[in-house]
């Protein structure tokens, strides 16, 4: 940093601000700053950092998956927001098992973070006990709940199951139900089942009729489920699905056997992925914000990052209804 310092014509201190908050210097300043740092091939070192901060500039992520586009979303949106201020993301998949965020939970706590964001409000008591006591901030996203570990940035699942069968329902379907995946693990599906069913029971007083495969959440998946339903209960005349790739099976499904949707099925998914608005008839869906939770949840760190005093919040950042031609 000396030697950058000495190339550029600044302080060390000067280029420490320049690297780490890029607002601190002049647009100037900074440029010479990177001029020198690009010619001497500098590479800053986090960790020597956070020896000397206490804290290094990394902020610890766990999803639940890497090839899921909704998690993908968030984390550009909270890279995007972070990096100019000098913070990078550390990156953990659980693969939604729990024995593998308490072990990714136990590593990026060793690097000393700045902060910790967690997928979801379910964890284990040894990962709570660990997060209490490492005196930073946690963000829990994409999921609203009671009993918040510290802040909260997400919307209600249940109220998204609910939206979906108040959907089909104002659709005239009355034999409705509600297809999903390995439900017993990915906690925000089962949630928005356990909406749809509220409905269910609410509206036609009948016995939700609820399908979950073991198998992850898919295309080819939803197309089974689907085939299976058909199989017990032909009768149905509307389908949620726990998300679109599973709408998008049950729509191929429906093609396979000559089912017309809407007319005969109506179908809805969740997540408007990019191929709904292009499928033929185009999937009707409910959005959930990705980009907005990411920026939501690194717009309150760094507000908690320049200000330590700033406590814990709750922010919902809420979901659309997308109606489009297969109900």
């Amino acid at each position: 940093m000396a030697d950058v310092a000495l190339l550029a014509g600044v302080s060390t201190a000067t280029v420490s601000r320049a690297l780490r908050r890029a607002e601190a210097v002049s647009p100037q300043l900074r440029e010479r700053v990177l001029r020198a740092v690009d010619t001497l091939g500098y590479v800053p070192n986090p960790a020597a950092g956070g020896l000397a901060a206490a804290r290094t500039r990394t902020v610890g992520v766990i999803v639940p998956s890497l090839v899921n586009s909704f998690f993908a979303a968030t984390l550009d949106a909270m890279a995007e927001r972070l990096a100019p201020r000098g913070y990078q993301i550390m990156l953990g998949n659980s693969a939604y098992s729990q024995d593998a965020e308490d072990a990714l939970v136990n590593s990026l706590l060793s690097w000393s973070p700045a902060a910790i964001v967690l997928t979801g409000q379910a964890h284990s008591r040894a990962t709570l006990q660990r997060l209490l006591g490492a005196g930073i901030p946690v963000v829990e996203m994409w999921e609203l709940g009671e009993n918040p570990l510290d802040s909260l940035v997400g919307f209600s699942h249940r109220a998204v199951g609910r939206l979906a069968a108040r959907h089909l329902l104002d659709r005239g379907r009355r034999r409705i139900a509600f297809v999903g995946a390995a439900l017993d693990e990915d906690r925000r599906a089962a949630q928005r089942g356990a909406g749809f069913a509220e409905v269910v029971r609410e509206s036609l007083g009948a016995t939700p009729l609820i399908v979950s495969l073991p198998q992850r959440a898919s295309a080819a998946t939803g197309g089974r489920a689907l085939a299976d339903l058909l199989e017990r209960r032909p009768d149905v005349d509307g389908v949620a699905f726990s998300n679109d790739a599973m709408a998008l099976g049950g729509l191929f499904e429906c093609q396979r056997r000559g089912l017309r949707v809407p007319e005969r099925l109506a179908l809805i998914g969740f997540g408007d992925l990019d191929f709904a608005a292009w499928s033929a008839p185009a999937l009707s869906t409910i959005r959930p914000p990705r980009r907005e939770i990411g920026l939501a949840v690194a717009d309150h760190l760094l507000q908690r990052f320049d200000d330590p005093s700033a406590g814990p919040t709750t922010i919902d950042v809420g979901f659309e209804l997308v109606p489009r031609a297969s109900t």
